[in-house]
């Protein structure tokens, strides 16, 4: 296992591994004069290819989310997916792009691009796909772009699962202010796919157009209640790059603000962590122990004509931004720290 560090100015340093395209760690200056790793991960890097890994820091793929069925139908022919999850196909199959070790391409101080040739029936999948991941950083900004071509019509919806906690990680992040400016999400039934309609924010737990603290993870409106905590994706409106998210830690003060060019962003609270190894630290994992805003196109878009769509086609390429900015907005004495 290979792993690459990213640094710029010295305000953020990224670290990214091969296997799964993972990112490791990110370390944002910290006001007493040190720095503060805010992203999930496990001491050791062999622990990233364990099966119950909630893909912390991962790149997901051929298809993030779920696929109802384990299946889809594309220009006449049906395919078959891996079923990895009850009911449902999730982020790829069980031999998905987070299992894998990605190839080099090029890199230097700032970025590193990796690559994945993934072969036609991949865990049911159609097509031969080339996918890339380059992750750069410039000052207090990580810029992930996720690229693919196929030699055959095939779906594709690749995202970083990276986990953020702003906050002391032995705590949940039920203290965060989560603010996503979406108007509508797609309720889900209890396999996690969409119910084929939007549902409106307004007057309901889930309207974080303003912000809102986590606190709500244990409200019992049915969209929340039905997974123990956030695991939905919220529809993004307009086009190109645009505010995704912003989560904010009042006590410190840090915070990472989210842009994409994706159509939706899901929110997932690390609500089930049955069977996850043990934490950086030795910490156990718990529940809503992180939060992870992955840009993407929505859940079981294969088989829901009304959702964007996610088939490319020879020729044709396919192209996801997201940025996370890192900061800070209390500055504290060096003798007390954060």
């Amino acid at each position: 296992m290979t792993a690459y560090r990213l640094v710029d100015d010295g305000s953020l340093e990224v670290t990214v591994v091969d296997v799964g395209a993972t990112i490791t760690r990110v370390r944002i200056p910290d006001p007493a004069g040190g720095s503060r790793d805010v992203a999930l991960g496990f001491d050791n890097e062999a622990t990233y290819l364990a099966p119950r890994n909630p893909y912390l820091g991962a790149t997901v793929g051929r298809y993030a989310n779920r696929i109802a069925g384990a299946g889809f139908t594309l220009d006449g022919t049906a395919y078959r997916l891996d079923r990895n999850e009850p009911g449902a196909c999730l982020h790829g199959g069980a031999g998905g792009f987070h299992t894998k070790t990605w190839k080099y391409v090029e890199s230097d101080r700032i970025s590193v691009t990796l690559e994945l040739v993934s072969p036609d029936g991949d865990q049911g999948f159609p097509g031969r796909l080339t996918s890339r991941a380059t992750y750069a950083v410039t000052g207090d900004r990580l810029t992930v772009l996720l690229t693919a071509t196929t030699d055959a019509p095939t779906v594709v919806n690749l995202t970083n699962h990276l986990y953020v906690h702003l906050g002391d990680h032995g705590d949940t992040v039920a203290d965060h202010i989560l603010q996503v400016p979406a108007d509508t999400y797609l309720p889900v039934d209890l396999a996690g796919i969409p119910l084929g309609h939007t549902q409106m924010v307004e007057g309901t737990p889930l309207d974080l157009r303003r912000g809102r603290t986590l606190d709500l993870l244990d409200d019992q409106h049915p969209d929340v209640a039905r997974s123990g905590g956030l695991d939905l994706s919220f529809l993004l409106g307009g086009h190109g790059m645009r505010p995704g998210a912003r989560v904010e830690h009042p006590t410190s003060g840090r915070f990472v603000e989210v842009h994409t060019d994706q159509p939706a962003l899901h929110v997932y609270t690390l609500n089930d962590v049955t069977g996850v190894p043990a934490l950086r630290g030795g910490r156990a994992a718990k529940a809503h122990g992180g939060v992870a805003l992955e840009a993407q196109i929505p859940p079981d878009a294969p088989n829901q004509p009304g959702l964007p769509s996610a088939v490319l086609r020879p020729g044709e390429f396919y192209s996801s931004v997201t940025t996370w900015r890192f900061g800070q907005t209390l500055r504290v004495h060096p003798s007390r720290g954060v």
